[in-house]
């Protein structure tokens, strides 16, 4: 048991059957389960009431930076689950121990989820809806050709991998696709993402999206028997391999249906794999005109649509840069509207009626067009005209490799108690885009706000997220499921930190320490091996590259 992870990590220790009552605990080097975020507020934090309303206005709260490492901890949470013949009691103060699995212990065959089962499964796997007003969902444009096709092919049984450029709409018509798809298996629709994802990762995926097993990691064999009993289509977007590994992965799940979602660079499907392609092109001048009308909520003027024109001609078509150019002429109608115009959250409001006139600018209230090199590259300028904790967001997601934290985390990262509200204005400008149930920076944005400037400060940007995380995995109240919903951030923030040594030499063990051991047992508890096996990687080699013999002896 332990999988990969567990079993010479130094941080788990067997026990045999025959070993007296007086275990033999390993320190769990890195311990500290996820605790429920002291912030949450159940619904609310997907930016909607439980009754389904959109949420009110909350009023003002303490801020929360004041609270790292000042709360009195509380009693840690243990938890056991079984993998194979073993039981592992995942505890963060005493050690983890592992040990053969007592027969009244083993869990019984998996069963699958119920439909209700299947509809929360399906809720957890999409990102939370960003607090404030909601905002209008854009059409599909110029897909139907491609759209149809994937529906024919799946409804087939046939496996395909639609291929576009990072911006090209590729997430959006899956989601479509995906819900013309709701009917066509007994197991349904399973959405995954693959992002930083082996195929193991995705196998292990696609059987908890599907089947009822709490607290139990099945073995490989047992894996597969169940895996190739799914009959679903699965829609996994942003993947990551082709060739053998892919081949892997299909062979696994023979009754189910495959819609991949990759950019070009992906290795591609070997020549037997059977897995159809589906290329995904920029949208032509009409439709790309079209989106930036629909996304400005007005009519283009003749000099925007000669700039849009031009701005098709430099992209290619790519809808993303539409979207983000649909932000820019917003933020620009605002400008010249005055400044009244901006609401309570800092986003701006909601776009004109389409049926209303283009502006006419009067004297002294003209706002000059972004240059073509401000439109392809926009990020800088669009983030300029947000709220400052917007900007403070950008650089936290810049500094956690495009991870943007949990709308949750923001007012403590931010230290602004609405900050949570920054998540709608980048949302809203394009700059971050959901990846499985978070989000990340949308493509290129990354590297347009790295060169102006926004990973200046990034080493300390991470060191400041990591104590937070630190704090945040370690408190009980944290489950370990919401842990591993910030697996990647979390990651990021370690892999910066680690080669690193303590910013304060009072520091002992560093916050690149403390994060691997809050964060390692909750991995493991939420069944993230991938993730647990690489937090505990990392929090072994911190001290061992500060020199530290006393840190490296407890891990």
């Amino acid at each position: 048991m332990c999988g990969k992870a567990g079993r010479g990590s130094g941080n788990c220790r067997t026990r045999g059957r025959g070993e007296s009552d007086d275990r033999t605990r390993a320190h769990d080097a890195f311990g500290g389960l996820g605790p429920m975020d002291p912030n949450n507020r159940g619904p609310e934090e997907y930016g909607h009431e439980g009754d389904g309303h959109a949420s009110r206005q909350r009023p003002p709260r303490e801020s929360l930076t004041s609270d790292f490492g000042q709360h009195a901890p509380a009693l840690a949470r243990t938890v056991q689950l079984v993998s194979g013949d073993f039981l592992l009691t995942v505890n963060p103060v005493d050690g983890s121990e592992i040990e053969p699995c007592p027969p009244a212990e083993r869990p019984t065959r998996p069963a699958k989820l119920d439909e209700a089962g299947r509809a929360e499964a399906e809720r957890a796997a999409r990102p939370p809806v960003p607090p404030g007003p909601a905002q209008p969902a854009l059409p599909l444009l110029a897909r139907q050709d491609e759209r149809e096709k994937l529906v024919r092919l799946l409804a087939r049984g046939r496996s395909v991998r639609l291929t576009g450029p990072a911006g090209s709409g590729r997430t959006r018509l899956l989601d479509v696709v995906a819900e013309d798809c709701a009917d066509l298996a007994p197991d349904g629709v399973v959405r995954l993402n693959g992002h930083r994802r082996s195929a193991e990762d995705l196998l292990y995926d696609l059987f908890y999206a599907v089947h009822d097993a709490p607290l139990h990691r099945p073995e490989r064999d047992e894996l597969v028997e169940c895996a190739r009993e799914i009959g679903a289509v699965v829609v996994l977007d942003d993947l990551e391999f082709g060739g053998a590994a892919l081949d892997d992965l299909l062979d696994a799940t023979p009754e189910c249906a495959f819609l991949f979602g990759a950019t070009p660079d992906v290795p591609a499907p070997s020549d037997g794999s059977g897995v159809e392609e589906v290329a995904l092109g920029g949208l032509d001048r009409a439709a790309s005109l079209d989106l930036l009308e629909q996304a400005v909520g007005r009519r283009l003027t003749e000099d925007e649509s000669n700039w849009a024109g031009d701005l098709w001609f430099e992209s290619e078509g790519l809808p993303l840069r539409f979207v983000q150019a649909g932000a820019l002429l917003r933020q620009r109608d605002r400008l010249r509207a005055g400044a009244g115009a901006v609401d309570e959250f800092g986003v701006f409001e909601d776009a004109r009626p389409d049926d209303a006139p283009p502006y006419d600018a009067v004297d002294g209230d003209e706002v000059p067009l972004p240059s073509l090199g401000e439109a392809a590259a926009p990020a800088p300028l669009l983030a300029s005209r947000l709220s400052a904790s917007a900007r403070a967001t950008l650089r936290f997601a810049v500094a956690l490799g495009g991870e943007v934290p949990h709308q949750a985390h923001l007012p403590a990262l931010v230290g602004d108690t609405h900050a949570d509200a920054a998540l709608g204005e980048l949302a809203a400008c394009g700059l971050v885009g959901p990846v499985g149930s978070r989000y990340r920076l949308a493509a290129g944005v990354p590297a347009q706000l790295e060169a102006a400037g926004y990973a200046d400060e990034a080493e300390a940007q991470a060191r400041a997220a990591a104590q937070h995380y630190a704090w945040w995995a370690g408190h009980p109240s944290v489950t370990p499921e919401r842990v591993c919903a910030e697996a990647d951030a979390v990651l990021f923030a370690l892999s910066v930190l680690s080669p690193l040594t303590p910013a304060d030499p009072e520091d002992e063990q560093g916050a690149a320490v403390r994060l691997a051991r809050a964060a390692a047992p909750a991995f493991a508890a939420g069944l993230h091996w991938s993730a647990w096996e690489k937090a505990l990687r990392a929090g072994a080699e911190a001290p061992q590259r500060a020199g530290d013999v006393a840190e490296q002896a407890y891990s």
